[in-house]
């Protein structure tokens, strides 16, 4: 059974930065492609960024040069940097194993202006 776990999340102005994480178990981590989303209030859930290997990412237009997707496989982790945070970016952020269709069960970023 795929476990994911985020950590991370917070209250943060606008400008700032945080670091998302997500921890996995119960799979072949480092053959799986790994996603971030988010859902922000009265909104669907969309796509953030995903990551299959370092040089094969994806991002949502709206985060393109603000946020970087990486992945250590030693850890069974995967991250999200995310710099000059903006109010929009104000969600819940969820990691989801694409290959397993696992998700976590989120974390609340908060970005205020």
């Amino acid at each position: 059974q795929v476990q994911l776990v985020e950590s991370g999340g917070g209250l943060v102005q606008a400008g700032g930065s945080l670091r998302l994480s997500c921890a996995a178990s119960g799979s072949i981590f480092s053959m799986n492609a790994m996603g971030w989303y988010r859902q922000a209030p009265g909104k669907q859930r969309e796509l953030v960024a995903t990551i299959i290997s370092p040089g094969r990412t994806n991002y949502a237009d709206s985060v393109k040069g603000r946020f970087t997707i990486s992945r250590d496989n030693a850890k069974n982790t995967v991250y999200l940097q995310m710099n000059s945070l903006k109010p929009e970016d104000t969600a819940v952020y969820y990691c989801k194993d694409i290959r397993m269709g696992a998700w976590g069960q989120g974390t609340q970023v908060t970005v205020s202006s």
